[in-house]
Protein backbone atom coordinates (compact mmCIF):
# COMPACT_ATOMS: atom_id res chain seq x y z
CA UNK A 1 0.00 0.00 0.00
CA UNK A 2 1.50 3.30 -0.48
CA UNK A 3 0.96 3.90 3.36
CA UNK A 4 4.53 2.29 3.22
CA UNK A 5 6.33 5.15 1.26
CA UNK A 6 8.92 7.12 2.27
CA UNK A 7 7.60 10.55 2.79
CA UNK A 8 9.40 12.78 -0.19
CA UNK A 9 10.10 9.94 -2.54
CA UNK A 10 7.12 9.63 -4.25
CA UNK A 11 5.74 10.37 -7.82
CA UNK A 12 2.88 10.06 -10.35
CA UNK A 13 3.21 8.88 -13.95
CA UNK A 14 0.04 9.50 -16.20
CA UNK A 15 0.29 7.76 -19.72
CA UNK A 16 -1.28 8.85 -22.97
CA UNK A 17 -4.11 11.36 -20.88
CA UNK A 18 -4.65 12.83 -24.50
CA UNK A 19 -7.56 13.71 -26.92
CA UNK A 20 -6.66 10.37 -29.30
CA UNK A 21 -7.44 8.08 -26.12
CA UNK A 22 -9.91 9.97 -23.87
CA UNK A 23 -11.80 12.39 -26.64
CA UNK A 24 -15.00 11.10 -27.93
CA UNK A 25 -13.54 12.23 -31.13
CA UNK A 26 -10.41 10.35 -30.46
CA UNK A 27 -9.56 7.44 -32.87
CA UNK A 28 -9.39 4.93 -30.12
CA UNK A 29 -11.33 6.36 -27.71
CA UNK A 30 -13.88 3.91 -28.70
CA UNK A 31 -11.70 0.65 -28.24
CA UNK A 32 -11.90 2.30 -24.58
CA UNK A 33 -15.08 3.36 -23.64
CA UNK A 34 -16.51 0.25 -22.42
CA UNK A 35 -14.07 0.24 -19.76
CA UNK A 36 -14.21 3.51 -19.17
CA UNK A 37 -17.54 3.32 -18.26
CA UNK A 38 -17.40 0.21 -16.67
CA UNK A 39 -14.71 1.44 -14.02
CA UNK A 40 -15.33 5.18 -14.12
CA UNK A 41 -11.89 5.42 -15.46
CA UNK A 42 -11.73 9.15 -16.27
CA UNK A 43 -13.59 9.94 -13.02
CA UNK A 44 -10.56 8.27 -11.20
CA UNK A 45 -8.57 9.48 -13.06
CA UNK A 46 -9.89 12.98 -12.26
CA UNK A 47 -9.66 12.10 -8.84
CA UNK A 48 -6.19 10.85 -8.71
CA UNK A 49 -4.99 13.83 -10.10
CA UNK A 50 -6.69 16.27 -7.87
CA UNK A 51 -6.09 13.82 -4.67
CA UNK A 52 -2.15 14.02 -5.92
CA UNK A 53 -1.56 17.91 -6.50
CA UNK A 54 -2.67 18.36 -2.79
CA UNK A 55 0.27 16.47 -1.63
CA UNK A 56 2.68 19.44 -3.07
CA UNK A 57 5.95 17.12 -2.35
CA UNK A 58 4.53 14.91 -5.10
CA UNK A 59 5.60 15.45 -8.76
CA UNK A 60 3.49 14.75 -11.13
CA UNK A 61 5.18 12.99 -14.78
CA UNK A 62 3.02 13.25 -18.10
CA UNK A 63 3.77 10.87 -21.00
CA UNK A 64 2.46 11.31 -24.30
CA UNK A 65 2.82 9.47 -27.74
CA UNK A 66 3.68 11.06 -31.04
CA UNK A 67 4.61 9.92 -34.90
CA UNK A 68 5.69 12.35 -37.78
CA UNK A 69 5.29 11.86 -41.29
CA UNK A 70 8.60 10.38 -41.06
CA UNK A 71 7.88 7.67 -38.53
CA UNK A 72 4.63 6.44 -40.85
CA UNK A 73 6.48 6.54 -43.90
CA UNK A 74 10.30 5.29 -42.92
CA UNK A 75 10.07 2.37 -39.92
CA UNK A 76 11.13 -0.60 -41.32
CA UNK A 77 10.45 -3.08 -38.32
CA UNK A 78 6.61 -2.50 -37.48
CA UNK A 79 5.12 -4.44 -34.21
CA UNK A 80 1.57 -5.40 -34.67
CA UNK A 81 0.42 -2.31 -32.34
CA UNK A 82 2.46 -0.05 -34.64
CA UNK A 83 0.86 -1.11 -37.49
CA UNK A 84 -2.66 -0.62 -35.92
CA UNK A 85 -1.27 2.96 -35.23
CA UNK A 86 0.46 3.96 -38.56
CA UNK A 87 -2.65 2.28 -40.50
CA UNK A 88 -4.76 4.87 -38.81
CA UNK A 89 -2.29 7.94 -38.52
CA UNK A 90 -3.23 7.58 -34.97
CA UNK A 91 -1.03 10.09 -32.66
CA UNK A 92 0.27 12.85 -35.49
CA UNK A 93 2.65 14.86 -33.86
CA UNK A 94 1.65 18.73 -33.85
CA UNK A 95 -1.84 17.42 -34.03
CA UNK A 96 -5.01 17.86 -31.67
CA UNK A 97 -5.22 14.61 -31.11
CA UNK A 98 -1.94 14.43 -29.02
CA UNK A 99 -2.71 17.41 -26.88
CA UNK A 100 -3.84 16.60 -23.99
CA UNK A 101 -7.36 16.22 -22.94
CA UNK A 102 -8.54 19.22 -21.36
CA UNK A 103 -9.95 17.51 -17.72
CA UNK A 104 -6.82 15.44 -17.33
CA UNK A 105 -4.28 18.18 -18.71
CA UNK A 106 -0.87 19.62 -16.58
CA UNK A 107 -0.57 22.12 -14.66
CA UNK A 108 1.98 24.52 -14.38
CA UNK A 109 5.28 22.97 -13.24
CA UNK A 110 4.31 19.43 -13.82
CA UNK A 111 6.89 17.39 -15.73
CA UNK A 112 5.94 16.79 -19.35
CA UNK A 113 8.12 14.25 -20.82
CA UNK A 114 9.85 13.49 -24.19
CA UNK A 115 7.02 11.94 -26.20
CA UNK A 116 7.38 7.90 -26.55
CA UNK A 117 7.17 6.03 -29.71
CA UNK A 118 7.78 2.86 -28.01
CA UNK A 119 5.31 0.92 -25.37
CA UNK A 120 7.86 1.53 -22.70
CA UNK A 121 7.96 4.93 -21.22
CA UNK A 122 11.08 4.32 -19.12
CA UNK A 123 12.97 2.99 -21.86
CA UNK A 124 12.03 5.68 -24.91
CA UNK A 125 12.00 9.43 -22.79
CA UNK A 126 13.51 10.70 -20.26
CA UNK A 127 11.22 9.90 -17.41
CA UNK A 128 13.95 8.13 -15.56
CA UNK A 129 16.34 11.24 -15.27
CA UNK A 130 13.48 13.40 -14.23
CA UNK A 131 12.55 10.87 -11.49
CA UNK A 132 16.10 10.66 -10.36
CA UNK A 133 16.67 14.72 -10.34
CA UNK A 134 13.78 14.69 -8.23
CA UNK A 135 14.90 11.78 -5.89
CA UNK A 136 11.41 9.69 -6.70
CA UNK A 137 11.89 6.11 -5.68
CA UNK A 138 8.04 5.23 -5.80
CA UNK A 139 6.53 5.40 -8.51
CA UNK A 140 2.63 5.25 -9.48
CA UNK A 141 1.41 4.75 -13.17
CA UNK A 142 -2.06 5.42 -14.43
CA UNK A 143 -3.61 5.94 -17.99
CA UNK A 144 -3.59 3.39 -21.13
CA UNK A 145 -2.98 1.05 -22.29
CA UNK A 146 -2.87 -1.06 -19.31
CA UNK A 147 -1.45 -4.17 -21.38
CA UNK A 148 0.55 -2.02 -23.51
CA UNK A 149 2.64 1.02 -21.98
CA UNK A 150 1.70 0.34 -18.58
CA UNK A 151 2.77 -2.54 -17.78
CA UNK A 152 5.77 -2.33 -19.70
CA UNK A 153 6.49 0.64 -17.75
CA UNK A 154 5.89 -0.64 -14.34
CA UNK A 155 7.97 -3.74 -15.42
CA UNK A 156 10.87 -1.77 -16.66
CA UNK A 157 10.80 0.22 -13.69
CA UNK A 158 10.53 -2.51 -11.20
CA UNK A 159 13.13 -4.21 -12.88
CA UNK A 160 15.23 -0.99 -12.60
CA UNK A 161 14.51 -0.94 -8.66
CA UNK A 162 11.60 1.52 -8.20
CA UNK A 163 8.90 0.48 -5.95
CA UNK A 164 6.02 0.46 -8.34
CA UNK A 165 2.18 1.30 -7.70
CA UNK A 166 -0.83 0.20 -10.25
CA UNK A 167 -4.19 0.91 -10.34
CA UNK A 168 -7.18 -0.69 -11.00
CA UNK A 169 -9.76 1.48 -11.94
CA UNK A 170 -7.23 4.66 -13.44
CA UNK A 171 -6.40 2.55 -16.36
CA UNK A 172 -8.01 0.56 -19.25
CA UNK A 173 -7.01 -1.91 -22.17
CA UNK A 174 -9.75 -3.01 -24.69
CA UNK A 175 -11.39 -6.62 -24.33
CA UNK A 176 -13.59 -6.28 -21.95
CA UNK A 177 -13.31 -8.11 -18.88
CA UNK A 178 -11.50 -10.72 -19.82
CA UNK A 179 -8.04 -8.94 -20.42
CA UNK A 180 -9.00 -6.86 -17.15
CA UNK A 181 -8.73 -9.89 -15.36
CA UNK A 182 -5.07 -10.78 -17.50
CA UNK A 183 -3.52 -7.26 -17.16
CA UNK A 184 -4.43 -7.03 -13.42
CA UNK A 185 -2.91 -10.39 -12.95
CA UNK A 186 0.03 -8.78 -15.36
CA UNK A 187 0.38 -5.57 -12.99
CA UNK A 188 0.60 -7.75 -9.66
CA UNK A 189 3.18 -9.61 -10.62
CA UNK A 190 5.77 -6.43 -11.93
CA UNK A 191 4.22 -4.01 -9.50
CA UNK A 192 4.71 -4.20 -5.36
CA UNK A 193 1.27 -2.66 -5.47
CA UNK A 194 -1.87 -2.65 -6.91
CA UNK A 195 -4.71 -0.69 -5.58
CA UNK A 196 -7.57 1.28 -6.26
CA UNK A 197 -7.61 5.18 -6.51
CA UNK A 198 -9.16 5.71 -3.04
CA UNK A 199 -7.06 3.60 -1.02
CA UNK A 200 -4.12 5.18 -2.95
CA UNK A 201 -5.29 8.69 -1.62
CA UNK A 202 -5.94 7.34 1.75
CA UNK A 203 -2.44 5.93 1.91
CA UNK A 204 -0.92 9.34 0.75
CA UNK A 205 -2.90 10.87 3.60
CA UNK A 206 -2.01 8.79 6.15
CA UNK A 207 1.73 8.80 5.28
CA UNK A 208 1.33 12.95 4.91
CA UNK A 209 -0.26 13.64 8.14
Amino acid sequence: MASSYEHGRWGLLLIDLVNENFSEDGKAYSIYAPEYERLDTIGNLKKLIAGVRRHKDIPVFYSTTSFTDEDYSTWRHISGIHQQMFDNRMFGAGTWNTEFHEELAPQPGEVILAPHKGLDVLHHTDLDFQLRQRGVEYLAIAGVSGIMAVESTARTAMERGYHVTAFTDAIAAPGGLVTYQAMMRGLNMVSHSVVSVDDFLASLDESAA
